[in-house]
């Protein structure tokens, strides 16, 4: 087994911090953790899990995207770990005790944020006034669900790059993703889309141009997204950055579950 994936002193100690090459045997490290990112690297489907053994894990972390999850056995060699070494990533520890190792690790460069975790609830919304929403689109612009063109052009635009950057090409988004995009002048300016995806459903990312903001945009593209994943089965799961991001969700249909904690790594 070669040594990408391990820290330094993990190679130095012997023990492993490797992609675990039959994901579920972790899934009982992650029992309880409701979040749609870490069912994505448990089936495989986006994002990769880490273990220190490949037959009976005791530590793992999962990760995609900016977001790395830590679970289990607290252990340094995870936090410290090569996989985590980029220039950004949120890492959200289950325990106090991988958020002191996040801490002791990165120091300053850590900076530790609330975050609002949205409850999973398949059946809270109420599709007239979704529709209602969506309804409201201002004159101007115009609504258009995420296509091969509109993929790729969001992939050049570096502030809702996030819409599609997960997804290594449009066949893997058309598979897993989803996404209600609003035009003004044939460019993007708001949308709400898939930032992963699992079997069964997605990861909301939602956001718009800074100069077109407070417009009630990105509330009628997450309605009109929310919609479509109803239409197929999928469940939209939102997770909140901010107070604002999880006022929204509520005004779609969710229900706040908690606060939790994270940390924005800059290295």
């Amino acid at each position: 087994m070669g040594p990408a994936g391990r820290s330094k002193a993990a190679q130095k100690r012997g023990s492993m911090v490797d992609e675990l090459e039959q994901a579920q045997k972790a899934a009982g490290l992650f029992d309880g953790w409701q979040e749609t990112m870490i069912w994505s690297c448990l089936q495989g489907v986006m994002g990769k899990i880490y273990a220190d053994s490949q037959e009976t894990p005791v530590s793992a972390m999962a990760l995609l995207g900016d977001f790395c999850f830590l679970a289990g056995k607290p252990d340094r060699d995870f936090v410290c770990s090569e996989p985590c070494r980029r220039d950004f990533v949120i890492m959200i520890p289950q325990d106090a005790g991988w958020a002191k190792l996040i801490e002791e690790c990165y120091r300053e460069k850590a900076r530790r944020v609330v975050r609002y975790a949205i409850r999973k609830e398949p059946d809270v919304f109420d599709g007239r006034k979704l529709q209602a929403i969506v309804d409201g689109l201002p004159g101007g612009y115009v609504l258009q669900m995420m296509d091969e063109v509109l993929f790729r052009r969001c992939g050049e635009i570096k502030w809702c790059r996030d819409w599609v950057a997960q997804y290594p090409d449009y066949a893997a988004y058309r598979e897993h993703g989803l996404g209600a995009v609003i035009l003004k002048d044939g460019e993007p300016v708001s949308g709400a889309s898939s930032y992963s995806g699992y079997i069964g459903g997605i990861e909301i990312e939602i956001d718009t141009r800074e100069d077109y903001r407070r417009r009630g945009l990105a509330r009628i593209c997450g309605a009109k997204l929310i919609l479509e994943c109803l239409d197929r089965g999928w469940y939209p799961g939102w997770d909140a950055q901010n107070k604002g991001s999880a006022a929204l969700a509520e005004e779609l249909g969710y229900h706040m579950d908690r606060e939790y904690t994270a940390y924005e790594v800059f290295i």
